[in-house]
């Protein structure tokens, strides 16, 4: 394995346990959120699953809540967006 995949990996794993530390709270509201992939330029992509699909503050969620979540804590992260 190169360093450059190695760095990946463990980038999406880090993404993967911030996630799994808000999910809660996402749940909470009857939502979910599934990480699909975390770009070499640091791209975080989700899709929102459940009451989250159509709801008019998944917006507010995707930026405040897990964005703002992941940058804080994850060296490297530069946005989140949601995919289909």
């Amino acid at each position: 394995m190169n360093a450059a995949k190695s760095n990946q990996d463990s980038l999406h794993g880090r993404v993967e346990a911030v996630l799994e530390a808000i999910r809660p709270a996402i749940q909470a509201d009857g939502g979910d959120v599934e990480l699909i992939d975390v770009t070499t330029d640091g791209v975080v992509q989700i899709r929102f699953l459940q009451a989250c699909i159509g709801c008019p503050s998944a917006q507010i969620t995707l930026k405040h809540g897990i964005e703002s979540n992941l940058k804080a804590q994850v060296a490297g992260v530069t946005e989140v967006v949601a995919v289909d």
